[in-house]
């Protein structure tokens, strides 16, 4: 299991978010919440891989290449392990870019995760995502 200070696995599985949903691998990003939850900045739970599966596919514009023409940048990153109960906590930022056609590259929302991580089988899962979008520009080539 991962130590208080080896917290690369979890922010691998951050990563994997981040590339699965702008390269519109929408079953992937589902795949990540089997045992889990996203809870939009509404309030609005989707719980386990089906659910946050659909509900990407209603809410997000893929584009002609197949992909969602975003880059979502995750920084200040914080996690907190408790090794005993196999559990941790994060919290992190999030600026979401993108570039398409009729759009230039542009910051479109900014905002913070909130995350509750489980380790079972060898590995961490999301337990738990909270977005909180609070800074929004144009995201009409985003979602629908």
């Amino acid at each position: 299991m991962a130590t208080g200070s080896d917290t690369r696995p979890i922010e691998n599985l951050i990563a994997e978010y981040a590339e699965l949903l702008d390269s519109a691998d929408l079953a992937g990003v589902g795949r990540l919440f089997a045992e889990g939850a996203f809870v939009g900045s509404d309030g609005t739970r989707y719980e386990g891989s089906e659910a946050v599966e659909q509900m990407l596919r209603e809410r997000t514009i893929v584009h002609g290449d197949g992909t969602l023409r975003t880059h979502h940048v995750t920084t200040n990153i914080r996690i907190e392990v408790d090794e005993e109960n196999g559990t941790a906590t994060g919290r992190a930022y999030l600026t979401l870019f993108q570039d398409a056609d009729g759009l230039p590259l542009q910051p479109i929302a900014a905002g913070r995760y909130r995350d509750r991580y489980t380790f079972r089988d060898g590995t961490w899962r999301f337990t738990e995502r909270r977005i909180n979008v609070h800074l929004v520009g144009d995201t009409s080539y985003h979602m629908s």
